[in-house]
């Protein structure tokens, strides 16, 4: 099976470098016509430039594809709104988003800023949001969408120093889950990919050995599948340096506590059972634990 993009219209955020840069480049040799965009912005979202974009907008023209380059604040709807409406202008509509653009903003919780803390979710849960919503409507009445949503391990398992980063990219798992159910009906699937690569998000903290291994062309192979007419719906997939894994989220099947041990008592008593995730629950919606709370009451 080779996965095609042919007729296709994708844009991918914060493309002028890094992981964007190589799933932007890898969608317009699949077909793809691409809109590159990327802020232009330093790591930590100051400044901006068209540069970039317009670099790999090139790149992708002189191997033969299309694309264009666009220099939308993903923090800014409106930025959003106009980005979608060109491409469709252009190309009459918009199959694939890829929501990477991103931001760091590092500081212990103790010591960060709040206005450190809003940058961060503005750029990667806000701004993913803003882009998903700019072709949500657009995709629905063409009937058919694919957008991957960008996750990280920070949110997923935590990581020192990065309590808004983390935050933001685990609310995007959150996004994910309710999209996935809103758009099935119109074949608008979701996904989010969780990567671990040698960008200048991760240049200072990891060491050469392990940056040398983690080239951003093995995080792409994933990103390119997770938005493709043969993409699953509903998943995060972790990649990086050639190994490539899914999450699932499960519960425990807990107890249901007799009446007079429904206190913080009873709860501490039976902690070790309600843990117990030998026989885990594995729901798609939230009504489902609903359900389950239901009938064991019963």
């Amino acid at each position: 099976m080779t996965i095609s993009f042919e007729g296709q219209v994708a844009i991918v955020t914060g493309a002028g470098n890094g992981l964007g840069k190589s799933h932007a480049l890898e969608l317009g040799r699949r077909g793809a016509k691409v809109v590159v965009n990327d802020f232009g912005g330093a790591r930590d979202g100051t400044g901006g430039a068209m540069g970039p974009a317009e670099l790999v907008a090139q790149e992708i023209i002189d191997a033969g594809g299309e694309a264009i380059a666009n220099g939308a604040n993903v923090a800014n709807y409106a930025d959003c709104e106009k980005m979608v409406a060109d491409a469709v202008a252009k190309w009459g509509r918009v199959d694939v988003l890829v929501n990477n653009a991103g931001i760091l903003r590092d500081k212990s919780f103790g010591k960060l800023e709040m206005s450190d803390w809003n940058m961060v979710v503005d750029v990667h849960l806000n701004g993913s949001a803003n882009c998903s919503r700019a072709v949500w409507n657009q995709m629905k009445e063409q009937n058919y969408g694919r957008i991957l949503m960008t996750t990280s391990t920070s949110g997923i398992y935590g990581n020192f120093g990065q309590a808004n980063y983390g935050a933001a990219k685990l609310g995007l798992v959150g996004l994910m889950n309710t999209l996935c159910i809103e758009g099935a009906k119109n074949n608008i699937q979701i996904n989010c990919l969780s990567p671990t690569a040698a960008t200048r998000m991760t240049e200072d903290i990891l060491t050469e050995d392990m940056l040398a291994k983690l080239d951003p062309k093995y995080v792409t192979p994933a990103a390119v599948f997770l938005v493709s007419k043969e993409a699953p719906n509903h998943c995060v997939m972790f990649a990086g340096a050639g190994t490539y894994a899914t999450m699932q989220i499960s519960e425990s099947a807990g107890l249901n506590l007799p009446k007079d041990q429904r206190d913080a008592d009873g709860v501490a008593a039976n902690f070790e059972a309600i843990s117990d995730m030998s026989n885990p629950d594995i729901f798609y919606s939230g009504t489902e634990h609903v359900v389950k709370a239901v009938q064991k009451a019963e």
